[in-house]
């Protein structure tokens, strides 16, 4: 596997769109301050393709995914993998309730040739190629099949994560050799002895099988074989003989079969000859219809005598006048003499009403004038009262007043003070004043009465002078209408003429209406009769047309009963002449039958001699006796081969079932699988001492021994010393020996199709001096410059990373990491 492109947006310290481009970059670092993201790159290229990273301890933690405040996250991966080109997606969204999922996830095999550059145009996820896998349960099958290694694999050989550098170095034998075993997918053996012992018992079971089989095939040997080709010999003979016979049997069963047929058809036309007769009741038939015409005749003649009586009384009818007029100016006679007595009395109350309004105007007119003089005297006293408080004022002032002093009224000297009146005027002039007013509000209300009094008389008068003038006006239109009447008793006597004509017209439609009705029972009794004589001439050449092929004689149209006699006549005479020849036909049947059964009976013998039972059909009896015979001859030769078969199957059988006994006998021991692990590790150790030796100039080499790892030292005398004291840096050391054996030696022992075209390293470079860091760096330079596989660094040391071509500088801001690429 081997990254192209990788695009991320919102992911982890990654907030904005981020792309890096790895087309070109055999060899490249990812350098920058510690916490910038450098790491998180190498996290985005495992979560793309098995939507977890090491760090994160496991899928719970995809939450670790978004950025914070993020809602979405999104990374895509463009690489290679054993020359093919995939894109694989992830989407993962936060929803209203903080829950982190996987919204989307998908791999595509893009088309041959495809440019990456064309990313950056905005593509459809349509157009990157075919979906490979659509949703997150596919992807794991999908990228297995694409990348060739499983999670714990590829981040093993390919991305190694930084933290889990040494584990393989430090783990315990038992936990290396599970290891060991995924990475080199041993575990197919144990899947292979459980196929095996599966295939031994499904073996042993078809043997089983096979003998319940051989146990079912019995009687197949030569004597029944013999005895079925007697049979089919036997079965022929019979065939042929009743090949034979059966010709002589049908020209008898033909012969009878005609004579049968002539007998039946005589019997057949004795039987509808037989049963010509007469309908009953037919000779009443034709004197139906001359009585119902008559009928008709008459019904008709007394419609029209009734419907001329009814057009003579119509038009006297229309002559005498119309009925309605009469009645209105009758109406009207009778409105006019009531509106005139109505207007007569209405003139009479006229007078009297204006009398009495006369009466009740002069009434009002004298109340009105004492009104008046109450009113006048009402204000007199109104005067005399405000005077006499005038003057009680100034008598009150008089007590107050000094010779020589000012008035308080108007501040002139009194030079003397006048003499105070005897008595006191005001009370005086307030009763006078109490009195005037009792009487001018008796006047007001007085006047008040006879003004209502007034004014209903006046709204009487003027109802009753309306009403006199539209009877005045009525009985003017009425006499304009009655100027031409001839009075009220000659409208009645022409009412009465025209009462007593309107009733004769309706007892002459009446005498109409029941005529028809007659007429019409006529007519449907006459088209009854219709019907019964056509009935009867249809049953009669029904009846005719039955025996038509006999001859019967000529009907007389005319006369449906003589027609029905002359028929029944000859019908008599034909049934005679027939049950005469029926005795000779009858005779001849029973011959023709006696025959047939001869015929009949020396086929069945023949059947009897073969041992069979008689069929009703001997040509099919026959030939289904020989194909049973051949049938049987047949199954008996292939329940023989079927024999020989089984016998040879059982031998395989049972030797398919040693064979695999023996495979998983071998492999139950698991000794094959603890070989090829002791030969993996040898390899793993020897070519990891190399790459220590030339990491350490010579110093140190790696060793195992029951699954432990040691490091030889030659600067010590060949001291072997346990990996667990080797210092941070010699630590460092030995796991990239490790790592970079594991990633060159798997590809050759794996069973798995890995296509391992890249390492990338996140480790601490930082802990190795400089001659080693030196060392390191020619290393990867060695292993970059072969050119099969792209290698990758993650480092925040400067020396390391000026060696490198291709840099991808990291940096981090308030609010998002941003990476620029450096070098060539």
């Amino acid at each position: 596997m081997r990254p192209l492109r990788l695009d991320m947006s919102g992911f982890t310290v990654f907030r904005d769109d981020t792309t890096v481009d790895f087309t070109d970059a055999d060899f490249f670092a990812l350098v920058g301050p510690t916490g910038s993201g450098k790491s998180t790159v190498l996290d985005a290229i495992c979560f793309a393709l098995y939507g977890t990273v090491p760090r994160w301890g496991g899928a719970r933690g995809i939450a670790n995914a978004l950025a914070p405040s993020a809602t979405e996250a999104r990374v895509r991966l463009v690489f290679e993998s054993a020359g093919a080109r995939y894109v694989a997606t992830r989407v993962i969204r936060r929803d209203g309730r903080g829950n982190v999922k996987t919204g989307n996830a998908g791999l595509q095999l893009m088309p041959a040739g495809f440019d990456v550059t064309k990313l950056d145009t905005g593509m459809s996820p349509d157009d990157l190629g075919e979906v490979i896998a659509g949703t997150p349960a596919e992807m794991e099958q999908a990228v297995l099949d694409a990348v060739g290694l499983p999670y714990e694999q590829f981040t093993s050989c390919v991305v190694l994560p930084q933290g889990q550098f040494a584990d393989f170095l430090h783990a315990k034998p038992a936990a290396r050799q599970e290891i060991l075993v995924n990475l080199l997918g041993l575990g197919v053996y144990e899947k292979v002895q459980k196929q095996a012992t599966a295939r031994a018992t499904e073996a042993e079971a078809r043997v089983t099988a096979v003998d319940r089989l051989l146990g079912g095939l019995t009687g197949v040997d030569n004597e029944a074989l013999a005895a079925a080709e007697a049979q089919v010999t036997a079965m022929h003979t019979l065939a042929a003989a009743v090949e034979d016979a059966v010709p002589e049997l049908h020209r008898a069963q033909r012969t009878a079969a005609e004579a049968t047929a002539g007998l039946t058809a005589l019997d057949a036309e004795i039987a509808e000859l037989d049963a010509v007769r007469p309908p009953a009741g037919v000779d009443a038939v034709a004197r139906a219809v001359a009585v119902a015409r008559g009928e008709i005749a008459d019904t008709s003649a007394a419609v029209a005598l009734a419907e001329e009586r009814e057009e003579k009384v119509r038009g006297e009818l229309a002559g005498a006048g119309d009925p309605a007029a009469l009645r209105l100016l009758l109406r009207a006679h009778t409105d006019r003499d009531r509106l005139a007595g109505e207007a007569d009395t209405l003139r009479t109350g006229l007078v009297t009403a204006e009398a009495e309004h006369t009466r009740a105007v002069e009434a009002l007119g004298q109340a009105r004038t004492k009104a008046d003089r109450a009113t006048d005297a009402l204000e007199e006293a109104r005067r005399a009262y405000q005077e006499a408080q005038t003057a009680d004022r100034a008598a009150a002032l008089r007590a107050q007043l000094t010779a020589g002093d000012d008035c308080p009224v108007c501040t002139q000297p009194v030079h003397t003070v006048p003499a105070v009146p005897a008595g006191a005027a005001v009370t005086a002039a307030e009763a006078t004043g109490k009195a005037a007013r009792a009487t001018a509000d008796a006047a007001a209300r007085l006047v008040a009465e006879r003004d209502a009094a007034a004014r209903e008389l006046q709204r009487a008068l003027d109802r009753a002078r309306d009403r006199h003038d539209q009877l005045d006006a009525r009985l003017a239109d009425l006499d304009a209408q009655l100027a031409d009447s001839p009075g009220s008793a000659a409208l009645e006597r022409e009412l009465a003429a025209v009462s007593a004509l309107q009733r004769d017209l309706d007892e002459a439609g009446t005498a109409v209406r029941a005529a028809r009705e007659s007429a019409r029972r006529a007519r449907d009794g006459f088209d009854t009769a219709e019907d019964r004589l056509r009935a009867a001439w249809r049953d009669f050449d029904t009846a005719r047309d039955r025996v038509a092929r006999l001859g019967p004689p000529a009907a007389d149209r005319d006369d449906v009963a003589a027609a029905w006699a002359a028929l029944c006549d000859w019908a008599t005479v034909q049934v005679l002449r027939r049950r005469a020849d029926r005795v000779d036909v009858a005779g001849a049947v029973t011959e023709a039958h006696a025959a047939a059964e001869a015929a009949r009976d020396r086929i069945a013998g023949l059947f009897t001699a073969a041992g069979l039972a008689p069929d009703d059909d001997p040509a099919r009896g026959a030939a289904v006796a020989v194909e049973r015979a051949e049938a049987e001859q047949r199954r008996l030769t292939e329940r023989r081969d079927q024999a020989r078969q089984l016998t040879e199957e059982r031998a395989g059988h049972e030797h398919e079932a040693r064979v695999a006994k023996t495979l998983a006998g071998h492999l139950r021991a698991n000794n094959f699988e603890r070989w090829l692990l002791a030969e993996a590790l040898d390899l793993l150790v020897e070519g990891a001492s190399g790459i220590l030796r030339e990491l350490s100039a010579g110093q140190y080499e790696l060793a195992h021994d029951k699954g432990e790892f040691f490091v030889v030292d030659h600067h010590d005398a060949g001291l072997r010393r346990a990996v667990r004291t080797l210092s941070g840096g010699e630590t460092f050391q030995a796991s990239l020996s490790l790592a970079l054996a594991l990633s060159e030696q798997l590809a050759g022992m794996s069973t798995t199709s890995a296509s391992l075209e890249s390492i990338v390293l996140d480790e601490g470079f930082g802990t190795l001096d400089a001659a080693t860091l030196d060392t390191v760096a020619a290393t990867l330079e060695s292993l970059a410059a072969r050119g099969d596989r792209m290698v990758g660094v993650v480092t925040h040391v400067p020396a390391l990373a000026e060696r490198v071509p291709v840099r991808f500088e990291v940096r981090k801001d308030a609010r998002t990491a941003h990476i620029e690429r450096a070098g060539l």
